[in-house]
């Protein structure tokens, strides 16, 4: 769902990104019918969770911090902080202009991490992005050019813009965190994360991405046009001077760096999953392979990756423990990628969005 609704400090919108969905409220997902406590509203953390206040502050303030360049993507930011204590990949969607660009980069200074932007064309091959062997004509060598894809958040923009060949040079990164140039590997910086965009409109001259390279993206997030009192704070920013192009001078500055996510990711793996919420995750994600409506459901790698996001966004919550409600929250931005509809679904006006709520309303929730 769309977190379109503004929020006190400290406090995390689900990254759903769905339009077509009510907003969330500030205590973040709902509380079930079976009870299960509904995430906290705050930073603030519990007993239980102490020792971790002072990170879940520090990724707050990321927040605040991003807002400064970019209006109205909470959910998206807190998407890409989940894909960061996970050490997945996202896949972001949205109409051009959207702040898309804007958004990686502002994130990437508010963490104090490396970006490099790659456009991604249809005249661009995989040593563009890579790396390639040089010869150098002083020493009568080869030696290795980095390629753009060493650096900690990698904006590969519009990467169904170019062809198959070239997506595929991002597979052994995004899989293995490595490059292999020449036979020998070369490893990739800690943390790593490729964002990627790509456009719902102007499919002509586009490669859509294969299964196999969707299934590796952890979430994909969608990025809806502002309401209208976030796009007059848009234009009323660039009025005042604000020039996206300087981040600086619209105040933005690190308030977190990597050591801070290595220690979070520490915490983030200690937090509890009872064989119940395994179960349930187990159950969401077989369901989709046998609704009617779809020709590819959800594979183990998805059901770990459903795991995973829940099980951050329930320490960004202030829980040491899993609860349905967090599979809940995350299965839309987890799954909707990868899932494949039937032509005569897709004829018939069906999505992904309304498969999933139609599996998360038929698979029973453990009490």
């Amino acid at each position: 769902m769309t977190d379109e609704t503004p929020r006190p400090p400290g406090t995390w919108g689900v990254p759903q990104g769905t339009p077509a969905a009510p907003p969330a409220t500030p205590a973040g997902p709902p509380a079930s019918a079976a009870g299960h406590p509904a995430p906290s509203s705050s930073l603030a953390a519990p007993p239980a969770m102490a020792a971790g206040g002072d990170l879940r502050a520090s990724l707050a303030a990321v927040r605040t911090e991003v807002a400064k360049a970019v209006v109205g993507q909470d959910a998206a930011v807190t998407g890409l902080i989940i894909a960061l204590l996970c050490r997945g990949h996202v896949l972001l969607e949205g109409v051009p202009g959207v702040a898309k660009t804007l958004l990686v980069r502002a994130l990437s200074g508010a963490l104090s991490l490396g970006t490099k932007r790659v456009q991604f064309t249809p005249d661009l091959m995989p040593g563009d992005v890579t790396g390639s062997l040089v010869y150098d004509a002083r020493t009568a060598q080869f030696s290795f050019r980095e390629g753009p894809v060493f650096t900690n958040l990698l904006l590969a923009d519009e990467i169904n813009r170019t062809p198959p060949k070239t997506q595929a040079s991002l597979l052994e990164a995004m899989e293995e965190r490595q490059v292999t140039v020449d036979g020998e590997p070369r490893h990739l910086p800690d943390p790593f994360v490729v964002v990627a965009t790509q456009n719902p409109v102007e499919y002509e001259g586009t490669y859509p991405l294969p299964e196999a390279q969707l299934d590796r993206f952890l979430l994909k997030l969608l990025l809806p046009l502002p309401e209208r009192t976030d796009e007059v704070e848009v234009l009323a920013r660039h009025a005042a001077g604000f020039d996206p192009r300087d981040l600086g001078a619209a105040g933005l500055r690190p308030v977190a760096g990597a050591d801070d996510l290595a220690r979070a990711r520490a915490q983030v793996a200690r937090v509890q999953l009872s064989p119940e919420v395994l179960g349930y995750v187990v159950d969401v994600c077989r369901a989709t392979r046998t609704s009617p409506s779809l020709s590819l459901g959800v594979s183990p790698r998805g059901a770990t990756a459903l795991l995973a996001t829940s099980r951050a966004w329930a320490w960004l919550s202030g829980r040491d423990y899993v609860t349905p409600d967090d599979v809940q929250a995350l299965a839309h931005p987890t799954l909707r990628h990868r899932v494949q509809l039937r032509p005569e679904a897709e004829i018939e006006g069906v999505t992904a969005e309304s498969v999933l709520d139609t599996v998360l309303a038929s698979v029973p929730v453990p009490r």
